[in-house]
């Protein structure tokens, strides 16, 4: 229908769909491409990243857009991008010899598909044929990302959705007044529960609840604790420093191999059914699994389409994510465009 277009990914937004429809879904190093214009839902993990049917696509238009913008205060400096640049590795435009390509263990919960191994390990051929080493990780504080996820984004959805009061932003509704009751409250009540839909209410309450001061340590501050862990183990993992925290990576474990790029399936299963997704209750979100801890990390993710699912009944399309150190944007969509081109020969 278009040549690309825009999305926005807080926890996998663009990534899953790009995953289930069997496109290329690009969610950007945060800070990389402005997100001025969007309505704010978790200032510290919404980004605005490119959907196409190819790694090309998505190139092209990212270069253009991946620029600084003094509208968007998140927004990372040229100095900043230059510095991230300058330590990601040289690729050649035939091959990828020297590139390390790690593949966490933990990215393969009990709740994956059958289905998807297979694709994920077309990609890792690829990535083999095309000269890269092929390494095993481990990034343990991977099991507990989705539920910092869902708290911190939750705490800031209720704080940044606060300003649809029907006063100054969002829809408004009339109450009409009465003998009792206060007129301005019951309007701003109503207000809210016909603006929103019931998943955004269930988020706004969820979020609300976090940040109460006899919950704000056990939930909101846990949860930065694990989002700080998460970033710490893509640190330990990655060759290359991340710049916007620090001059050089802490040091990786002695059995932990120093990687440039990571591996994983998108997602834990095919696109699921709407009728299944909707008796699934809570455990719809579990989706998000594989998709969380790079946003969490402000990391730069690409999902390509590997191949449709042989062992799914419905044979509908698996995506495979390639994820980099922060700012090596560039590098992970270079080496997706040539892993789709090998795919494809």
């Amino acid at each position: 229908m278009c040549y690309a277009a825009l999305g926005t990914d807080t926890g996998g937004s663009i990534r899953l769909p790009a995953s289930y429809c069997g496109v290329t879904g690009f969610k950007p190093s945060y800070g990389l491409i402005s997100r001025y214009g969007v309505v704010s839902f978790a200032d510290s993990l919404d980004c605005v990243g490119v959907i196409a049917k190819t790694t090309k696509r998505v190139r092209t238009v990212a270069e253009v857009i991946m620029v600084p913008d003094a509208r968007d205060p998140a927004s990372a400096s040229h100095a900043l991008r230059s510095n991230a640049s300058s330590h990601s590795p040289r690729l050649s435009a035939a091959h990828l010899n020297g590139l390390r390509v790690g593949v966490p263990a933990e990215y393969f919960p009990s709740e994956l598909a059958t289905s998807v191994i297979t694709p994920t390990r077309r990609v890792l051929s690829a990535l083999q044929s095309l000269g890269a080493t092929i390494v095993s990780v481990s990034l343990p504080s991977t099991p507990y990302a989705l539920s910092a996820y869902y708290v911190i984004a939750c705490a800031e959805a209720s704080s940044n959705l606060a300003r649809y009061d029907g006063v100054e932003y969002g829809l408004n509704v009339t109450v009409q007044r009465t003998r009792s009751g206060d007129t301005a409250t019951r309007s701003y009540a109503a207000t809210r529960t016909q603006g929103f839909g019931a998943e955004v209410r269930k988020r706004i309450l969820l979020g609300t609840y976090a940040l109460r001061a006899d919950a704000f340590d056990n939930y909101f501050q846990q949860a930065l604790r694990v989002r700080q862990l998460v970033r710490d183990d893509f640190n330990k993992t990655f060759r290359s420093p991340d710049v916007r925290f620090m001059e050089s990576p802490p040091a990786a474990a002695p059995d932990q191999p120093d990687v440039d790029i990571i591996v994983h399936p998108t997602a834990i299963q095919p696109a699921p059914l709407i009728e299944d997704n909707a008796k699934q209750g809570l455990d719809a979100y579990v989706q998000d699994v594989l998709t969380v801890p790079a946003s969490l990390a402000g990391l730069p993710a690409l999902s390509i389409r590997s191949e449709s699912s042989v062992g799914d009944r419905r044979g509908w399309p698996i995506g495979v994510t390639i994820v980099g150190q922060w700012g090596s944007d560039d590098m992970i969509l270079r080496v997706g465009e040539m892993v789709e081109m090998s795919l494809r020969s």
